[in-house]
């Protein structure tokens, strides 16, 4: 059987961990996507495929990080 097709179990630690992505780093994201859709062809799939990833984004951010 192949590896890839098998179920995979495992168990998680309760330890804290890092967030994948920090408050700064995910605002650059919504920035950088706001600068890709504003400037990119008029109209086209790109520009509003990213403006509706930015929008989302941004709107599921908190104002603060909980730690900051």
């Amino acid at each position: 059987m192949d590896d890839l097709a098998s179920s995979m179990t495992g168990t998680y630690s309760d330890a804290p961990r890092e967030a994948l992505i920090t408050l700064i780093e995910a605002r650059d994201v919504v920035r950088l996507l706001l600068h890709f859709a504003e400037t990119h062809n008029h109209g086209s799939d790109e520009k509003r495929d990213a403006y509706a990833l930015a929008t989302d984004l941004a709107g599921r951010l908190p104002s603060k990080w909980p730690d900051q």
